[in-house]
């Protein structure tokens, strides 16, 4: 009996000495666990994509804005403009028509390009701006052309008026930055949303503006000496306006920084860049032959 008994006290030993070694691991783990978590990403962390995300929502921004301040500028020349006949103010505002819709449907179609963020709020916020976006680019697509060939200049201040609404909704970016580490540190990272930031990667100030690639205007063989269009053979220079006859047909030209516009008998004909060509139904034809911010180079011939 009593080996019996030292066998249990021996066996109870040993289970409480297991136990023990048990318990104590077990203790061990919880306390490590406790004292050393898993190690978790930073919250003002980004990842490439955000970065990238941010970066893009930030050029859309840009684009917006440089709308706006082109917007109001073209409307303050068209309005301001006084040639006398009104035809330079015409022109501008057709030019404008023409343009501002087309760069409106580009900055919607990029901001429908634009995926999720992974960012509730800020997927928010590229949501409500791409609503807004389109809205816009809906209305002034379905324009009549018609309507702004006639009443150009009336119809450039309506659009302008759209444009000016194209601002971000708040909270915009900036704001959602102050509340959100990764966000911020993503805004932080994107060259897009650093000031002064320009789409052909310059940053604003100190910069050189590059060079024109187009170069100088070649030389036109008559020069300004528009009579020499009487033929209707001539190649001149106009750096602004000119009134030029043609084997009997009166062309108006207009030549702006953007455009080069051909007016005669009522009907107006508008290009933006060298390779442009008028006709006037009776053979007469005027080809842009080179256009820049000096002028443009014309060449009137028979076909």
């Amino acid at each position: 009996m009593g080996g019996s008994g030292g066998v249990a006290v021996m066996v109870a030993g040993l289970v409480l000495a297991v136990g023990g070694c048990g318990d104590g691991g077990t203790d061990g783990r919880a306390a490590k666990s406790s004292a050393e978590p898993e190690p978790t990403r930073s919250p003002s962390s980004s990842s490439a994509e955000l970065v990238e995300w941010v970066g893009d929502m930030c050029e859309s921004t840009v684009a917006l804005e440089n709308l706006r301040k082109g917007s109001a500028a073209d409307l303050k020349e068209i309005q301001n403009s006084d040639d006398g006949t009104g035809m330079l103010a015409h022109a501008h505002a057709l030019s404008y028509l023409s343009t501002t819709p087309a760069d409106v449907e580009t900055v919607a179609g990029d901001l429908e390009a634009l995926g999720a963020s992974g960012v509730p709020a800020a997927d928010r916020l590229r949501d409500a701006l791409r609503k807004k976006v389109r809205r816009v680019a809906n209305e002034l697509g379905a324009r009549p052309p018609a309507v702004g060939l006639e009443y150009a200049e009336s119809t450039v201040a309506d659009v302008d008026e759209q444009v000016q609404s194209l601002t971000p909704p708040e909270p915009d970016l900036p704001a959602l930055t102050e509340k959100i580490p990764r966000l911020a540190a993503a805004y932080e990272q994107a060259e897009q949303c650093a000031p002064g930031w320009k789409p052909d990667g310059s940053s604003g100030e100190g910069d050189s503006p590059a060079p024109d690639p187009t170069g100088p205007l070649p030389k036109a063989a008559d020069g300004k000496n528009y009579a020499a269009c009487s033929d209707g053979a001539c190649e001149v220079l106009v750096t602004s306006t000119a009134d030029i006859t043609a084997k009997g047909t009166n062309v108006h030209v207009i030549v702006s920084d953007d455009s080069v516009t051909f007016q005669s008998g009522g009907g107006v004909m508008q290009f933006g860049g060298a390779g442009g060509e008028a006709g006037f139904g009776n053979g007469l034809k005027a080809t842009v032959v080179a256009h820049d911010k000096d002028g443009a180079v014309l060449r009137f011939g028979l076909s």
